[in-house]
């Protein structure tokens, strides 16, 4: 089964590069990549194009001009240009273990949307790692990021294990909701395109729940994969975060919540003007 990651991207080129590099390592091939570029500028498009000349990765590039932060809407625009029939979500700080692709492939059922999770990184050890250290699998050893300045954290850190056992009870017994998390998660297509994907009136803060909800409403349930589908979250500064965009999202989900709202008008196909 061929599917779909879409990698969400803003002037990052650096941690792009070392997303793609994971992305080349993955044990499952048969997936097409769209980048969903929310503006970025000319450093950020001559990395796609080197990855699109020398790489056997199957890019699609899908920008947009400026404006600020609109997330969402490059994310319909990448939903519109994806190719498949399953789509896996994740954003361009987040490097894939090899596994990754794969992990999500498996769990794909009918029904169910994909909820996982991801280690963050100090700023320290997200710059030191190098594709050596991806296509190793050394970025991606608990005893190895320790060494470089991840701090203990027993639960959090578990999500590293490469046992499937301890993957599968960790999974069933986290206190973790499963909910559509931006940087993991994926579902069906047509589940997305029912709910009319996400609401563009969205910006930082929650935007990606949101959607969750939505697609909880017509009866979709949200599995648990957040220590099967391992991906590290590189640091970065979130300039665009802010209390007024929270607390206007906050308001969003939870009339979404409350009226059990299915479609939004302000998503992939806007509701035609009534005049």
């Amino acid at each position: 089964m061929k599917v779909s990651v879409i990698i969400s991207t803003y002037n990052s080129p650096e941690w792009l590069e070392k997303v793609l590099w994971g992305y080349e390592c993955q044990t499952y091939k048969n997936f097409e990549i769209i980048i969903a570029d929310d503006g970025s500028g000319e450093s950020t498009k001559k990395l796609i194009e080197r990855f699109v000349a020398d790489s056997a990765l199957e890019i699609v590039h899908v920008w947009h001009e400026d404006k600020g932060y609109q997330k969402c809407q490059i994310l319909n625009k990448a939903i519109i240009a994806s190719r498949t029939e399953y789509l896996i979500f994740t954003d361009g700080d987040c490097i894939p273990r090899c596994d990754f692709v794969s992990q999500h492939v498996k769990q794909i059922e009918k029904g169910f949307f994909l909820s996982g999770g991801a280690v963050r990184l100090p700023m320290s050890t997200s710059k030191m790692i190098t594709r050596e250290d991806i296509v190793s699998g050394k970025a991606f050893n608990l005893g190895w990021l320790l060494s470089k300045g991840l701090p203990k954290r027993l639960l959090k850190n578990i999500k590293l294990s490469s046992n499937p056992v301890v993957s599968r009870i960790m999974n069933k017994i986290t206190t973790a909701k499963a909910t559509w998390n931006g940087g993991n998660a994926s579902g069906w297509k047509e589940n997305l395109l029912t709910v009319n994907g996400f609401d563009e009136r969205m910006e930082y803060g929650g935007q990606d729940r949101e959607l969750g909800e939505r697609l909880k409403n017509i009866g979709l349930k949200a599995k648990q994969i957040r220590y099967s589908a391992i991906c590290i979250h590189l640091d970065h500064s979130r300039g665009y975060k802010n209390n007024e965009s929270i607390r206007k999202n906050k308001g969003i989900r939870q009339d979404t919540r409350s009226a059990k709202i299915i479609w939004t008008p302000y998503g992939i196909r806007k509701q035609p003007d009534p005049y």
